[in-house]
């Protein structure tokens, strides 16, 4: 099964078609039905989604959202938390987010190497391949003002 991590970063740039990304994240989502991937996300980036959403597009997207259970979850674990921690202690030169890390943590363990992400975080981990590629490097994706 060819799984790929769905970061929240991607859901809202599929959902709002005013995000700078919405193509994108679009095209990619298209090749990944075509090729019948996995997309998945831990309950912790399900909460994250959530509560970005809630902020940039209101409560009724939100639940919608949350009632077409698109991604499927998979369970952090107790080790992956853990794990989580230790990779934001070592790492102190990033900024990366205890949400982030442990998504890290779960793809080690299931052996997914593919994230779905516009947060600059997972192509600063370097261990994953991130979609799509043609994102510059430069830095976390910083919301809209507005």
């Amino acid at each position: 099964m060819n799984r790929v991590l769905v970061d929240s970063s991607a859901v809202l740039a599929l959902l709002d078609r005013m995000d700078e990304h919405h193509v994108e994240a679009r095209a990619v989502d298209a090749v990944l039905a075509a090729t019948k991937a996995e997309p998945f996300q831990t309950q912790f980036l399900r909460a994250e989604t959530h509560a970005l959403l809630l902020a940039r597009m209101g409560p009724a997207v939100a639940r919608t959202w949350l009632e077409t259970g698109f991604p499927s979850v998979h369970y952090a674990e107790p080790s992956d938390e853990i794990e989580g921690i230790r990779i934001v202690l070592r790492h102190r030169d990033k900024g990366y987010s205890l949400c982030d890390t442990i998504s890290f943590a779960v793809m080690e363990r299931l052996h997914v190497r593919t994230a779905l992400a516009f947060d600059d975080h997972f192509r600063q981990w370097g261990r994953i391949r991130v979609i799509p590629d043609t994102q510059p490097r430069g830095g976390v994706r910083r919301p809209r003002r507005g």
